[in-house]
């Protein structure tokens, strides 16, 4: 960019005498701007015209002449960055972000939330951490896979934990449950604006089948074939009546079998940078068309400081967009997360009894309530799910605890203030617990794991949370290692078992007592849930939490700017 360019080399040159004047010659100019004296005499004029400087040369080689700065970096840097916003030009925008917090938040705040711009109504996002990228199969974020849900398509699809036909429309499965045919629409188009054909969808689920997470999460699959146009059969080695569950989870979203950033859902990626992720509307959507027709996540970390009294204090708490007011900006949906953080104790590290009495312990002592965390954030939680409560634990003041413990846990940032209570907790029982922290959303490639005794993390549940915990058990590292190799193998032999059912209640209450047990041994209890909440401004309509503390992009609108009276 070479305005930004530019910007560089006079902020080199007024970084010299941090502004005050200086007597200087075309020489050193040149050095400090790390270009030739030939183009420096150009710069200086460029510069004198738009008023950012004054020079007064002397004539004579190596003489020195006065600079005088009119104008300092940070006013020109801010000047150019209103103009880019004026323009809708963002991404260029953004790459001028090296201000203060404080006047980056007040130079932003107009261009948040929802805006119509050039007719085309907008809705800006700020966003406090660079995103991953979006292979369904490899997305550890809530924000990415509420991302990739909005970009791809399954064959089917998630709706109130209720299952919906996507790409198929319909489906049915033979009498003994081993095949399962999908029938696919006629009519779906990739986001390029190509015909998607039957064979590439075949292509994509059998990749997805071949993975490492669908050999897991796809165990009972044999073999995805195509018997005719517009129609997939699935063969399976046993009854799975959570198939179609499993083909609406995230892992299973269908990418173009040649360029993964293609999808058929309601939204195309059109920028993807650290600064700016930007989707526009899928024009041949098979379903229903957004009302927006652009998102923009704006990646201002800057925004997040709370020291500048902004709403984005937390991920789990979205603001859409930053207010002129900061009354106007109003929580216009909240709900209490279905996922949860978690303590696992391993089996082979502490008997069943002193399990017991470190999960007693923190409910008694009331360590999540007693955590040093903002008001409101979090919960804690009655049980795996609300339907699903978490036993009695007996503190039993007959056990020893073991004289060290080895902890390992990771994000999110609140595990931290948990794992020091923990510490304290034990320490008061005898027991020296050590700190390992692992900088990641989930476990996968962690290789420390197998020396933890305890374990801390968090669990995502977007929809259909029964189903979620099953596969919970059978994609995550967690659960081998908590329970052992072989009384994992006797847990998968039991899903399997439960998969079976072909009425889901019966599934259902299958998985609800497997729980039970797990939490009674206890080889893990639930901890706290978060508080989901979304604000945004006045102008902007259709925000409804979903069950991944996020909204639908497609359903958010916002008024048209009406003609003054």
């Amino acid at each position: 960019m070479r305005q930004l360019n530019r910007l560089n080399q006079y902020q080199r040159l007024w970084q010299a005498s941090m502004g005050e004047k200086q007597l200087t010659n075309v020489a050193e100019i040149a050095l400090r701007c790390i270009c030739s004296e030939r183009h420096v005499r150009t710069l200086m004029n460029q510069w004198q015209q738009l008023g950012w400087l004054s020079w007064q040369a002397e004539s004579g080689r190596g003489k020195r002449g006065e600079l005088i700065f009119l104008q300092s970096p940070a006013q020109l840097r801010a000047a150019l960055l209103q103009h880019q916003l004026e323009q809708g030009l963002s991404h260029q925008a953004l790459e001028l972000v090296q201000l203060a917090p404080e006047q980056l938040n007040h130079l932003l705040k107009p261009y948040m939330g929802g805006k119509w711009l050039d007719d085309r109504p907008t809705l800006r996002i700020p966003y406090y951490r660079p995103l991953e990228g979006l292979n369904p199969l490899e997305l550890p974020g809530r924000a990415e896979q509420h991302l990739a849900s909005q970009i791809f398509s399954g064959l089917t699809r998630f709706k109130d934990d209720r299952v919906l036909p996507d790409l198929a429309h319909h489906w049915q499965c033979s009498a003994d449950g081993l095949s399962w045919f999908f029938f696919l629409r006629p009519q779906l188009f990739w986001h390029d604006g190509e015909r998607v054909s039957s064979l590439q969808l075949m292509k994509s689920l059998q990749r997805i089948v071949a993975s490492p997470t669908g050999e897991r999460l796809l165990a009972s699959v044999k073999s995805v074939s195509l018997p005719q146009a517009l129609c997939l059969r699935i063969d399976l080695h046993q009854p799975d009546y959570w198939l179609s569950w499993r083909l609406a989870t995230v892992p299973c979203l269908l990418t173009h079998p040649d360029d993964p950033h293609s999808g058929t859902g309601p939204w195309r990626l059109s920028h993807w940078s650290a600064e700016l992720v930007r989707l526009e509307n899928h024009e041949r959507y098979h379903g229903v068309q957004p009302l927006m027709q652009m998102i923009e996540y704006w990646i201002t970390p800057q925004l997040f400081d709370k020291t500048l009294g902004t709403s984005c204090r937390h991920p789990v708490q979205i603001a859409i967009g930053e207010q002129h007011e900061f009354a106007l900006l109003r929580p216009v949906s909240r709900r209490i997360s279905l996922g949860f953080c978690y303590l696992a104790l391993k089996h082979d590290a502490l008997s069943s009894h002193q399990a017991e009495k470190i999960v007693a312990l923190i409910r008694s002592k009331k360590l999540i309530e007693e955590l040093p965390l903002d008001e409101g954030l979090i919960t804690p939680s009655q049980g795996m799910l609300p339907e699903w409560p978490v036993p009695e634990a007996d503190e039993r003041q007959d056990v020893t605890l073991p004289a060290t413990l080895n902890l390992h846990y990771h994000l999110p940032v609140e595990l931290h203030a948990m794992a020091e209570k923990l510490r304290e907790m034990l320490a008061s029982e005898g027991c020296q617990l050590t700190l390992h922290f692992h900088p990641a959303k989930n476990w996968l490639g962690y290789t420390a794991l197998d020396k933890a005794d305890i374990i801390m993390g968090d669990r995502l549940i977007g929809e259909a949370p029964e189903f979620t915990l099953e596969s919970w058990i059978r994609l995550d590292p967690l659960w081998p290692t908590v329970l052992g190799k072989e009384a994992w193998s006797l847990l998968l032999n039991e899903l399997d078992r439960i998969q079976r059912y072909s009425e889901e209640s019966k599934r259902s209450a299958g998985l609800q007592e497997t729980f039970h047990q797990l939490m009674a041994q206890p080889a893990i209890t639930p901890l706290f849930n978060y508080r989901y909440q979304v604000s945004a401004p006045p102008d902007v309509e259709g925000i409804t939490l979903n069950a991944w503390g996020w909204f639908d992009f497609s359903r958010a609108w916002i008024p048209p700017p009406l003609p003054l009276a």
